[in-house]
């Protein structure tokens, strides 16, 4: 299996090498289709609009950091076929090295059916696929990259194994790790929080993580303390509209960020952030509290415009702490 990429090409050759962010995780192409009401057991009913969109939690979030003026590098696995082609001319579309973009005709690209309402709820199945194929052998060919990064972010739509080898990788050559441990499983290996500069997950992952109730700030500061005490180094939770708590080793009380309130169109739509927050949002000022008000402040003015994302808002919430803070030594 041959990375893909075009041979000779300026960025494929010199970028790479030089990524700030590197993202190892998952790719999956979305089918979304617009009703306007979810269907029930056995229903068929008539839906006003459907698209085909680029999704997949590792990918969404080198597109954002990438869109924040990054230099991101993906290293993922998708299938030979259109999808896998066209998600590949995507990442390049976004200025992101696909050097470590894998190709497999040994399993289809990853899928998403989204089925969502007007008031943006939304029914989703998700079929993995050649993203579980992502191996040791492609993260090797990678280990460079991910050593000369400043971040490493990863998350679960790829095999577990698969992140916790990049995570050590990238920690014991001191570069700061971001994890978001979603899909969440209850029996997370412990070494996950040991390797995790930062980690971030929602409220209902949370939940599964800690076997506590979460359904206020209140609680996620008591299950953020409970994460931080499993060895991460930074833990923030996200509320969805709520905004998010966090806390942190040198400052280990729960602090609560609020967001404005905002009419979601679709909880799954990827936002896009302005272009001219960029600069200030990937080289922040050096006190973090500052930087998340700017984060929300820039957040605020584009989800206006699309819609509530948990993802991107974790993604502007690693870039602004570990682009200008130090959390280890």
């Amino acid at each position: 299996m041959a990375a893909s990429g075009e041979p000779g090409r300026q960025w494929q050759e010199e970028e790479a090498a030089a990524a700030a962010v590197v993202v190892v995780g998952s790719c999956m192409t979305d089918l979304v289709s617009l009703t306007t009401r979810l269907p029930k057991t056995g229903e068929t009913i008539h839906g006003h609009k459907f698209f085909i969109g680029f999704g997949g939690k590792g990918a969404n979030q080198c597109v954002q950091a990438a869109r924040l003026g990054a230099k991101a590098s993906m290293v993922c696995k998708v299938g030979k076929g259109s999808f896998g082609n066209d998600y590949i001319e995507n990442l390049k579309q976004n200025a992101i090295s696909t050097e470590f973009a894998y190709q497999t005709a040994e399993a289809a690209t990853g899928t998403a059916s989204i089925i969502v309402n007007k008031e943006g709820q939304n029914s989703i199945v998700i079929v993995a696929g050649a993203n579980l194929l992502l191996n040791r052998e492609d993260l090797r060919k990678a280990a460079d990259a991910i050593r000369r990064a400043r971040v490493l972010i990863c998350q679960l739509e790829i095999p577990p194994a698969i992140s916790l080898e990049a995570l050590t990788i990238a920690h014991s050559s001191g570069v700061k790790t971001l994890f978001n441990p979603a899909p969440a499983t209850a029996d997370l290996d412990p070494r996950f929080y040991a390797l995790s500069d930062v980690f971030c997950c929602n409220e209902s992952e949370a939940e599964i993580l800690t076997g506590l109730a979460v359904s206020s700030p209140a609680d996620a500061g008591t299950a953020a303390l409970v994460l931080l005490e499993r060895g991460c180094q930074v833990v923030i939770i996200t509320l969805g509209a709520e905004g998010c708590v966090m806390l942190s080793k040198p400052e280990p009380v729960p602090k609560y960020i609020p967001t404005e309130k905002i009419k979601a169109v679709d909880t799954t739509v990827k936002a896009v952030p302005d272009p001219n927050a960029s600069s200030s949002l990937v080289y922040p000022p050096e006190e973090t509290p500052a930087s998340l008000r700017l984060m929300q402040v820039s957040y605020k003015a584009w989800t206006i415009l699309f819609s509530s994302c948990s993802v991107s808002l974790r993604l502007w919430i690693y870039v602004t702490i570990f682009l200008s803070t130090p959390l280890r030594p």
